[in-house]
């Protein structure tokens, strides 16, 4: 295998590998994809790459030169198992999207009974309250949407859409959920003495990882599309002029 890779999570740190590479072009003309397993000393590693977020994550940018691997599974079947795995990967980021949105929530909510201004405590101002309120929901609504598809998923059902609508929700939830939680915090939550501004930045990335909010909309439309019922025109009652 030959060619570079970029933005791999633990590329530097893991002992195994599974890549996805071209192995030729199908009957139809479009790229053959297949998998393949291979051991670290097979690949050189060019750059840890600093990111926004996620700091913790080793990410890296990979080399490989004519480096020897394992088919795994059929050859041209590589798309078909990285969409199998994307599928628990995208519910694996709502997870992770759910419980930053669920830290900085806390923070928010707490912050908010014991910071006074005025004296009182800033939770009795509405706006405040609308914040906590709007947040309260989407972190809801993201953790039923979450548990739904993994349970799915755990049924052996397909969850392609049920994944893309988790994550997508969930990411993009998390992120106006830390953004609230930072406004409430004012500028103690725009400093680095508190956690929030950490969990704005980790929060970005579900947006991104395993396919962005566009990608994730797409991938809903097309089932969404799909399962339309037809209106049957046909049988419909003819429309009465005088209503």
């Amino acid at each position: 295998i030959n060619g570079m890779k970029h933005f791999i999570t633990s590329g530097r740190v893991a002992d195994l590998l599974i890549v996805i590479a071209t192995t030729g072009r199908t009957e139809k003309g479009k790229n053959e994809i297949s998998a393949f397993i291979m051991m670290k000393d097979q690949v050189t590693p060019v750059r840890k790459i600093h990111t926004y977020g996620m700091r913790a994550s080793e990410t890296s940018e990979l080399r490989f030169t004519n480096s020897k691997a394992e088919i795994l599974g059929e050859r041209g079947r590589g798309r078909e198992q990285a969409l199998t795995v994307l599928d628990r990967g995208r519910i694996s980021i709502a997870a992770l999207a759910v419980g930053i949105a669920e830290a900085a929530f806390d923070r928010a909510n707490s912050y908010a009974n014991e910071r006074k201004q005025f004296g009182h405590p800033i939770g009795n101002f509405q706006s405040i309250q609308w914040m906590l309120v709007d947040s309260a929901m989407e972190l809801e609504a993201s953790e039923v949407m979450t548990m739904h598809a993994a349970h799915l998923q755990d049924k052996g059902e397909n969850t392609t859409k049920e994944s893309a609508m988790a994550k997508l929700f969930a990411s993009e939830s998390a992120v106006k959920i830390c953004d609230r939680s930072m406004q409430i915090h004012g500028g103690y939550g725009y400093s680095r003495d508190l956690p929030i501004e950490r969990y704005v930045r980790d929060a970005k990335l579900c947006t991104i990882g395993e396919g962005t909010s566009e990608v994730q909309r797409l991938v809903i439309a097309r089932h969404v599309l799909k399962e339309a019922k037809p209106l049957a025109l046909a049988h419909r009652e003819p429309r009465n002029p005088n209503r």
